[in-house]
């Protein structure tokens, strides 16, 4: 029973979703008991809140669900927790779309992470809706687990090679190309900043390489960060700045998850995915604050700080991404406090070097209640970044805006006449909300992918 979906479900309660303008014609169907202790319960129809109506007979035997239509995917997303075990099946028609969103929703809220601990018991199970367009509500399912799957793990079995392999594992499963340049070699493939971040750990740094599609298909590109885990380097964060990270391979693992959805789509596209996987280790072989090391495009960076670390690594991922010349190229990344400061955790932050793109991104978190928030590639800003004896530096003295010249650090590795986006990202649910569990979350997935289904067709 993936997702505590199933095809049909015997006796099964029925769900009927309400807005307060439906409420009262809702009511009128029901049976005068039911009706009484309906207003009994003080039910409103609001968004989120529920109305457990027992039969004569003192079973469940109906649930009310308020729901917003403009949100449907968590329209029953805290159900598969919040009911009793057994089956339920939507009692309504809202049309395909909705329905898609709602088994979703329902697939998102009944995950949990079990490897190294049960849970106390299992989440309800719901009766796939009759309109759902399953095919797409579970690619979309497993590519948004697999990245919470993935960020949960904690870093002692989720390292570089682990992630590479879950790499491969999804290249295999969609018949994709899959090359994997490791430690030294990254050297010999003039990869130094991949190598240079993750040298002073025992597990060696890589560079994962995914190509799938039709070669004459548009290219997109996704390039995720992948720091399984990040000290700060010889710039060493403090024990509670560095207590989660091992989320900050979260941008690698929700464009994982992206890459994932659109091959099981068919989307045609030329998708190419870059991962580099490191490790940001205190050793006798760490890069070093002001050291001096060069690039893949060949620009020279003096080390500010050895902290700001994933923004060296996606910068040789997306020299080589922009050597293609692709249609587009969209790089995640958990990459700044800074973003999180102005934002707060629900709200990744958006850059990008095309209004249209900027738009189309925006336009489909819109859609699918998966907002970004648009900042700004600041142009002035970027001589905080200036080096008296490199090229640039990879962090600012200031402390001034510091999710934006992240963003125009990274805009130098890309070609002005290249669409691209750069999504800093969170990657993690704070509390619990219908459908997204307190831990790891795939912040934005859903909606590039929409994104991407509505500019490349399929």
């Amino acid at each position: 029973m993936p997702f505590a979906l199933v095809q049909t479900a015997a006796a099964a309660v029925p769900i009927t979703p309400v807005t307060p303008e439906t409420l009262s014609d809702t009511l009128g169907r029901l049976s005068a008991a039911e009706r009484q202790w309906v207003q009994g319960v003080g039910f409103k129809a609001e968004a989120g809140s529920t109305a457990l109506l027992p039969t004569a007979s003192g079973k469940l035997g109906r649930v009310l669900v308020g729901w917003n239509p403009a949100e449907a995917i968590w329209a029953l997303g805290g159900l598969p927790e919040a009911l009793p075990e057994g089956s339920y099946a939507l009692d309504a028609k809202p049309g395909k779309e909705a329905a898609t969103r709602m088994a979703l929703g329902w697939a998102l809220g009944a995950y949990g992470f079990e490897r190294y601990k049960k849970r106390g018991r299992a989440p309800a199970e719901l009766a796939w809706p009759a309109e759902a367009d399953r095919g797409e509500a579970e690619r979309l399912a497993r590519g948004i687990t697999l990245a919470r799957d993935l960020i949960n793990t904690p870093a002692e079995n989720m390292g570089p090679a682990e992630l590479a392999l879950a790499a491969e594992q999804v290249a295999g499963e969609n018949g994709a190309e899959v090359t994997v340049i490791a430690g030294e070699a990254l050297l010999e493939q003039n990869y130094p900043m991949i190598h240079a971040v993750g040298r002073g750990s025992a597990r060696a740094p890589r560079l994962v390489d995914i190509r799938w599609g039709d070669p004459k298909a548009p290219k997109l590109t996704l390039v995720g960060k992948g720091v399984c885990f990040d000290s700060g380097g010889l710039d060493l964060k403090t024990s509670a700045g560095m207590r989660m990270m091992k989320k900050d391979m979260g941008g690698a693992a929700t464009l994982l998850g992206l890459a994932s959805a659109i091959m099981d789509a068919g989307l045609p596209v030329r998708l190419r995915v870059l991962i580099p996987a490191v490790e940001n280790f205190v050793s006798a072989t760490s890069f070093r604050p002001m050291d001096i090391i060069n690039t893949r495009k060949g620009l020279t960076v003096e080390i500010g700080n050895t902290d700001a670390e994933g923004r060296l690594i996606l910068c040789d991922a997306l020299a080589e991404a922009d050597s293609e010349k692709p249609a587009m190229i969209i790089d995640a990344a958990t990459l700044t406090g800074a973003a999180r400061v102005a934002l707060g955790p629900e709200l990744p932050a958006l850059f990008a070097n095309d209004d249209a793109l900027a738009e189309a991104i925006l336009a489909a978190g819109r859609a699918e209640a998966d907002p970004f928030w648009r900042l700004p590639l600041w142009k002035p800003y970027r001589k905080l970044l200036d080096s008296k004896l490199a090229d640039i530096n990879n962090a600012s003295e200031s402390g001034f805006a510091g999710a934006i010249t992240a963003a125009l650090y990274l805009q130098e590795f890309v070609a002005p006449t290249t669409p691209w986006a750069h999504i800093d990202t969170y990657a993690w649910n704070a509390g619990t909300r219908p459908g997204r569990p307190e831990g790891a979350e795939a912040l934005g997935l859903r909606a590039l992918y929409g994104m991407v289904r509505k500019k490349f067709g399929g």
